[in-house]
């Protein structure tokens, strides 16, 4: 795909994967409209950005308000009178044993990783299937290819997104409009800072998730798991459940959260 001057949304643009593949999207000259609820990051953001000499805005929003959401794809619209792309990376990685959940973690989780990505794909849709283009890349969770403890909220949200997107792809067969998911294991970024992962689960760089999802504008891949050993765990799990149960106790693949500093 060449994507000078492609119309770009990305949510979740502060940090980690949204502002890794803000980066990469503006060195191929896409026009980028970047949001997040930090606006000192998006500021940093833009202050990178301007050497490159993309076009580009920004606007904090909160994903998880729908309100917010259309005023922007609104403001997007107004601006460049069409959205080309559209990359769903905001998250909140809320994790609980089940028996120590509660409805409020649950219902967060569901407000940021499922409405958070629904919204702007509900904005978007009738412009992009009214020009019979564009492209809605999700970024999902290995979490909502094999549910790993103690991640129920997180995962249950996970989940719900990545089914949303498979029947969405489907009912925009031929419509000019593609969509793709996006499920990597481990990432370093800041929502899993605090997060000691074993060998085999290490964490990969915001940047490897972007260059994967360049890529998939490219080619147009329904769906990608990265890294190898994300998609082994996935494979296991379609042949035997139970393996894969014990091979995410054998590992460890929970990882462990590292105490608070103390002050």
């Amino acid at each position: 795909m060449n994507l000078h001057d492609r119309v770009v949304v990305v949510t979740g643009a502060s940090s980690g994967i949204g502002r890794a593949a803000a980066i990469a999207l503006a060195r191929r000259g896409a026009r980028l409209a970047l949001a997040s609820r930090t606006t000192g990051a998006l500021e940093t953001l833009s202050a990178e950005l301007r050497p490159l000499g993309v076009e580009h805005f920004y606007e904090s929003i909160d994903v998880s308000r729908h309100d917010q959401v259309q005023s922007f794809i609104e403001h997007v619209l107004e601006h460049w009178g069409r959205v080309d792309i559209l990359i769903c990376s905001a998250g909140q990685y809320i994790r609980s044993p089940i028996a120590q959940l509660t409805t409020d973690q649950l219902e967060r989780s569901m407000a940021v990783n499922f409405y958070g990505s629904v919204f702007p794909i509900l904005a978007v849709l009738p412009q992009m299937r009214s020009q019979h283009d564009g492209h809605i890349v999700v970024v999902s969770s290995m979490d909502a290819k094999k549910g790993i403890p103690p991640d129920a909220p997180y995962a249950a949200a996970k989940f719900a997104i990545s089914g949303f997107c498979e029947v969405l792809r489907q009912e925009l067969s031929g419509s000019g409009v593609r969509v793709t998911t996006v499920f990597p294991g481990r990432v370093d970024t800041p929502m899993i800072q605090n997060l000691k992962v074993p060998w085999i689960s290490a964490k990969i760089s915001p940047d490897a998730v972007a260059r994967a999802i360049l890529r998939a504008l490219d080619t147009g891949q329904p769906e990608v798991i990265l890294p190898p050993q994300a998609r082994l765990l996935y494979y296991l799990n379609v042949i035997s459940p139970r393996l894969a149960d014990l091979a995410v106790r054998f590992f460890r693949l929970q990882g462990e959260e590292a105490a608070p500093a103390r002050l």
